[in-house]
């Protein structure tokens, strides 16, 4: 199955890799379909800035005693069934099949309990963020829930996404379009830093005619800038070009090399 003729399900699955609850086999399936498809590394990438977002909202908490309780009992459990093993061999008591050992089954039966007490709480940890994504919030203040959705009710309504790779097809910068608000979001994610003396100027690639100048960007790690909704439509394709400091007029196209560029996707959520 193409994941990437299914939004809806690619928009699920993106959610739940940013969120981490994701994991195993389908996990590594994830991965290499992102590393295959500039659609699937957005829409993973678009919602781990969602999380992160939502992230500064939730307030800190200190686990349950019960639980360093029963962390403390494992631990202390272990430590006897060593010390039996070693009073056991230093007595040349012959250990029965199966006997609590270093390798025993009783030592792997508290290794796995830990272990599922792990996925356990981590599972309890996302189920609870889940809840409080999707409007539970049942153990939060008013205030806090007013908070959210203010935030959720100003936050930008994404249409249109890209990608921008370099000529290794390393991910260098995510680009997206919230045509309500007429803004354009550039988002650095990789490592280039362009010299004081030169400026990255984004570019729009229509299937027909030059590339037209859809601003200069700052050195910021995240910026703004305007644009209408005509200025991306039907746009296959942006680039970035490295230009004289300022950019260069959008007439005559890219003057300097263009270091990234990447398919726009309109989402259809």
């Amino acid at each position: 199955m193409n994941i990437t003729q299914h939004p809806e399900l690619l928009d699920r699955l993106a959610a739940s890799y940013a969120l981490g609850t994701l994991r195993g086999g389908a996990r590594r399936r994830f991965e290499t379909l992102a590393r295959e498809h500039a659609a699937v590394r957005a829409a993973a990438l678009v919602w781990q800035t969602h999380w992160s977002g939502l992230a500064e909202l939730q307030e800190l908490a200190q686990p349950d005693a019960a639980v360093w309780k029963r962390i403390d009992n494992l631990v202390q459990a272990d430590r006897q069934a060593q010390a039996m093993q070693a009073a056991r061999l230093a007595s040349q008591e012959p250990a029965l099949p199966g006997a609590v050992g270093p390798g025993g089954w009783l030592r792997s039966l508290l290794l796995w309990r830990g272990v599922a007490a792990a996925g356990a709480l981590a599972t309890l940890v996302a189920v609870v963020v889940g809840v409080q994504v999707n409007g539970g919030l049942r153990a939060s203040s008013g205030a806090q829930i007013a908070e959210l959705r203010q935030q959720l009710q100003a936050a930008p309504q994404i249409q249109y996404v890209a990608v921008l790779a370099d000529d290794k097809a390393a991910a260098s910068m995510l680009v997206t379009f919230d045509p309500k608000n007429n803004q354009l979001v550039l988002q650095r994610v990789g490592g280039f830093q362009e010299g004081a003396d030169k400026s990255l100027q984004l570019w729009a690639l229509p299937p027909a005619g030059g590339p037209r100048s859809l601003g200069v960007l700052g050195q910021e790690k995240l910026l703004n800038l305007t644009a209408g909704e005509a200025d991306v439509r039907q746009v296959p394709a942006l680039a970035v070009s490295l230009e004289p400091r300022g950019g260069v007029p959008s007439a005559g196209g890219p003057t300097g090399p263009v270091l990234f560029k990447g398919e726009l996707i309109q989402r259809m959520l």
